[in-house]
């Protein structure tokens, strides 16, 4: 028989990606959290994980198991916080993540408004890189996971989760100071065959460029959208930055793209039937993002 103990050891090992790093995270030592695991194949008859000297790495029937136990993690964390809301004790923690944007333009007042809410539940935030997450949310680890979807992306599985739109996020064009478009209102992609990208999503860029019938030159790659700003203040290039981005960009010129319609689609992901504090974090996620639509 499975042991559910021994299931989380092997999720946050699956998590952690190093049997020393999750004994860490856990409070354990490595030796400890080895012989849990070495007990867990033997109640599985079968090898969970191949252990070498570059490290530890899932065997396929590992990966599945994983599945099965971060489902398991999840249903026991729920009841201990339905447990808890009995005892009318509100949890001590709750733990949301977030990409950076959401973090610096949704969360600020989210916080705020839930430490008066819940002043006896502490707001966690963890980084957290889209698409990853589904999986952390099922295990229980992330009560609620903030996330985007650019266009040419597919949304992740939602693996019996709830994924709940909170804002069309637009995309806009910005361009540096002088550009030979920045007099038009609105620019068509064929005003900028010629130029240089700085791309926070290529394959959105890429789809964008096919539609119109050009190839993007894209000079450089980077997900952090001050850098992307910089990088266009300095005269190095174009790029399409959400327009909750744009709100900031002082000294460069913003500005709608011809024809497109362009959002970058941003979910809140959780467990079915959330306990009350999670359904107050939607609440309030949602509010914060209308505001910004």
């Amino acid at each position: 028989m499975l042991v559910a103990e021994r299931l989380r050891v092997l999720v946050e090992v699956a998590y952690a990606g190093s049997i020393a790093t999750a004994a860490r995270n856990m409070g354990f030592t490595a030796s400890a959290l080895s012989q849990q695991l070495a007990r867990l194949e033997r109640e599985a008859g079968c090898v969970l994980l191949e252990r070498g000297p570059g490290g530890t790495s899932l065997t396929e029937t590992g990966r599945l198991l994983v599945r099965h136990g971060e489902a398991v993690v999840g249903e026991l964390r729920e009841a201990e916080q339905t447990l808890a809301a009995l005892r009318d004790r509100p949890p001590a923690t709750l733990t949301v993540g977030t990409f950076a944007t959401a973090g610096q333009v949704l969360l600020p007042q989210v916080v705020g408004q839930f430490r008066d809410a819940y002043p006896d539940t502490r707001l966690l935030l963890v980084d957290v890189e889209p698409p990853e997450g589904y999986d952390r949310v099922v295990s229980g680890e992330l009560d609620v996971l903030i996330t985007h979807r650019y266009l040419g992306r597919e949304l992740p599985p939602a693996r019996g989760l709830i994924r709940l739109p909170l804002l069309a996020d637009r995309l806009r064009l910005v361009l540096p100071p002088g550009h030979p478009a920045s007099g038009k209102p609105v620019v068509a992609m064929a005003d900028l065959a010629g130029d240089d990208w700085i791309s926070a999503d290529r394959r959105c860029l890429e789809v964008l460029a096919e539609q119109n019938g050009i190839e993007p030159r894209v000079a450089y790659e980077t997900r952090d959208y001050a850098a992307i700003l910089a990088l266009v203040r300095a005269g190095l290039g174009a790029a399409l930055v959400p327009a909750t981005v744009a709100r900031d960009a002082d000294g460069i010129v913003v500005r709608d793209l011809a024809g497109s319609a362009l959002d970058r689609e941003i979910h809140a992901v959780h467990r079915p039937r959330p306990a009350a504090h999670v359904s107050a974090v939607i609440g309030l996620l949602t509010r914060a993002a209308s505001g910004l639509s």
